[in-house]
């Protein structure tokens, strides 16, 4: 199957590039970068060299809806939607890794980024979390790959909302990601200087546009509206999220129940692995893979459930979920290009 990956020089793109060169079924044909449009991809990007041979182009979605039968949009928010719609228009399968179509609230996603490009498309996208959304991947052919901080909490979050196991009010979020996260842009705070021995907490207060994504998938989860108290955190490294998800428990509930419940709904998934009773994600466990860890603690004494997971950003938090939604979409097997190991050390 033909694939164009569209915004291939950002960090989401290259992890794409990386990808996609060893999937079976897939064949690169297109990539684009509006800044290195000619040039080789080896040559701007030499980890690349002798596996990507191609050269980069502008992105022209009417040349380019020829040539391939699937897309992946690594654009940033309000400009891939254009991108998205005349791809669509062509008849071309896309998998969005923009925020443009994963709120299904037009007035939510305009509070947040502004006037929404293609409206119309909403409706049509499904959310890129296979683990919750399979039969409806294998059925559409718009996908809208999460955030990475919204994988990493809804995760282990969803199993204990869906069975109302949990308050749906005072759930507090802390997150701690590496730069990567921020994208491949100049900003005096990434500076090695500024952020080597150093960590610090960023849009605080339901300041971060995942917020409302988490909310939204979240309420689907638990059937009713649900808030969420999110406070990001950015780390002296180059990938990964670890999150901590506080909840208040509806009745007693212990930890081995806790993890029972995670290892009951992801007993079947590949990609999420449910640790031991006692053990903790970690991002040396995942950095450069597919997988998400998951784990559960009760502190019963202050009756508070604690839920953990680690992922690596650049992969299930974006070009990897994205992927693995694209192999459901398109009928391959799930784990296609996707079972590298974690990167140790």
């Amino acid at each position: 199957m033909r694939v164009a990956v569209i915004g291939a020089s950002g960090y989401t793109g290259l992890e794409l590039l990386r990808i996609l060169s060893r999937h079976p079924e897939f064949e690169l044909c297109v990539v684009t970068s509006e800044q290195r449009a000619g040039a080789a991809v080896g040559d701007g990007f030499p980890s690349l060299r002798g596996i990507v041979d191609l050269d980069f182009e502008a992105n022209d979605p009417a040349a380019i809806a020829p040539r391939v039968d699937i897309a992946f949009t690594a654009l940033p928010h309000a400009a891939s939607a254009p991108t998205v719609m005349a791809l669509r228009k062509a008849g071309v399968r896309v998998v969005d890794l923009s925020a443009d179509f994963r709120l299904k609230s037009v007035d939510t996603y305009t509070r947040w980024y502004g006037e929404h490009p293609a409206p119309a498309l909403i409706d049509t996208a499904v959310y890129g979390l296979p683990e919750l959304y399979r039969e409806r991947l294998a059925k559409t052919e718009l996908v809208a790959v999460p955030g990475c901080y919204p994988t990493s909490v809804l995760l282990p979050l969803v199993p204990f909302l869906k069975q109302g196991l949990v308050a749906t009010d005072g759930i507090v979020v802390d997150s701690k990601s590496g730069v990567s996260g921020a994208g491949r842009k100049l900003d005096e705070s990434f500076l090695f200087a500024e952020l080597d021995d150093n960590c610090y907490s960023y849009k605080v207060g339901n300041q971060h546009r995942h917020v409302p994504e988490m909310e939204q998938e979240a309420g689907f989860a638990a059937g009713s509206d649900i808030s969420v108290t999110f406070v990001p955190h950015l780390l002296p490294t180059t990938r990964g999220i670890v999150t901590t998800i506080y909840l208040r428990p509806n009745a007693p509930l212990s930890t081995e129940r806790a993890n029972r419940v995670l290892r009951e709904a992801y007993a079947h998934e590949r990609f999420v692995r449910v640790l031991p009773e006692g053990q903790t994600p970690s991002l040396a466990s995942v950095r450069g893979s597919n997988f998400c860890d998951v784990a559960a603690v009760c502190d019963e004494r202050a009756n508070t459930l604690i839920l953990l997971s680690a992922l690596d950003n650049l992969v299930k938090g974006a070009s990897g979920g994205a992927v693995q939604s694209a192999n459901v979409m398109c009928g391959f097997p799930e784990h296609s290009a996707l079972l590298e190991a974690p990167l140790v050390p």
